[in-house]
């Protein structure tokens, strides 16, 4: 997942994208409205952390000119506390407001939020190589994945697997298919040997891989994507 980060001051610049990088983030920079409007033109960015007291183009205006192409989330960082600057930058179309100085933990916690929140309603619109279900991305061109935001990582066989049922969501597949589609060989194998990588796939993109949100155990049949 891409963030931009947005402000002037280049030490906060700095030290947001140390935390969030921390995270697993890509991070981009700009220290102006005009340059953030032209990084957004030429790279996929999920989120953005914006100052609103900035040179050449103020937050306020960049973020009315994002939201006439572009849905992201946007977070506002400013010095400024006063509750009518608040909703002056959530009017604009900001998602959450965040006032200097903050504290990193919070501003991650909030940056985790957003982004779950706006891959789980699905605002992230799948695009050709991509697989999107709920918060799970998968890239099929780059052999990534991603959950609420977060980069996970699975091994070539796990990515397959999990790949495979994907691009054949709700439909259930026996260990002996998987096997056959995965390894491309015809030979029988146990069933404990998919259920083994099963449960490793799940273990990286389930928050509670006993109550699996997208791999499911068909009982006596199979596995699926749901």
């Amino acid at each position: 997942m891409n963030i931009l980060i947005v402000d002037d001051d280049r030490e906060i610049v700095e030290s947001i994208s140390i935390f969030l990088s921390g995270e697993g983030y890509k991070i981009l920079k700009a220290y102006n409205g005009l340059d953030a409007l032209d990084i957004l033109s030429q790279n996929e960015v999920h989120l953005m952390v914006l100052d609103i007291m900035m040179p050449e183009l103020d937050g306020i205006k960049t973020l009315m000119k994002l939201r006439e192409s572009k849905n992201i989330p946007v977070i506002i960082l400013s010095a400024k506390s006063e509750d009518a600057d608040k909703i002056l930058g959530l009017t604009a179309g900001a998602d959450d407001y965040v006032t200097k100085p903050f504290n990193p933990s919070e501003l991650v916690a909030r940056v985790k939020s957003q982004i779950r929140r706006y891959t789980t309603l699905g605002s992230i619109e799948s695009k050709a190589g991509e697989i999107v279900i709920k918060g799970l991305v998968i890239n099929t061109e780059e052999k990534t994945v991603a959950v609420d935001g977060e980069d996970v990582r699975l091994t070539p066989i796990e990515y397959k697997i999990l790949e495979l049922l994907a691009k054949n969501k709700g439909k259930v597949f026996s260990a002996d298919e998987i096997y056959k589609r995965v390894w491309r060989e015809d030979t029988v194998v146990g069933d404990n040997t998919i259920a083994v990588h099963v449960r490793h796939i799940r273990e990286k993109i389930e928050i509670n891989p006993k109550d699996p949100k997208y791999l499911k155990v068909v009982w006596g049949i199979g596995y699926k994507i749901d």
